[in-house]
């Protein structure tokens, strides 16, 4: 099995609980999703992976994404929300639809089709090249 920026599929998933978010959570606080400091953060990680996992010429900074992401769950807790509401915003179908909408329209944005493995890798190759958020996640082989 291929290693992702997560590493294996177990450590992945509970990982994930960082990234997608249900709607809102009680005492009126916005949903996760609504927090561009913690959904679009969680975007760049995500398109990290999606490349990563299609471009056999790039590989994850595993160890980078890793804390990247304990960082976001670690914002969201000091935003008052806890462990089940992040897991929530994390195993909601909708939000990883909601989610992969954003990514493709992100590798469309640059002009790349997102459903082309060679586009992916154009595009990582750039990320990496200008130094991005999503390049940070990523190296070539």
């Amino acid at each position: 099995m291929r290693m992702t920026l997560f590493g294996q599929k177990s450590l992945m998933a509970a990982l994930l609980v960082l990234a997608l978010a249900a709607p809102a959570v009680a005492a009126g606080k916005p949903a996760l999703r609504d927090l561009p400091q913690i959904d679009d953060r969680m975007l760049w990680v995500a398109i990290a992976i999606e490349i990563s996992d299609r471009c056999d010429s790039i590989d994850p900074r595993t160890v980078r994404g890793l804390s990247y992401l304990w960082n976001i769950r670690s914002e969201a807790q000091k935003l008052g929300y806890s462990n089940a509401e992040i897991k929530a915003y994390v195993d909601s179908d909708a939000e990883k639809a909601r989610m992969r909408a954003r990514g493709e329209d992100y590798v469309r944005a640059q002009g790349l089709n997102p459903e082309n493995d060679a586009d992916l890798c154009k595009l990582g190759q750039a990320e990496i090249a200008k130094g991005s958020q999503i390049g940070a996640f990523l190296r070539m082989k």
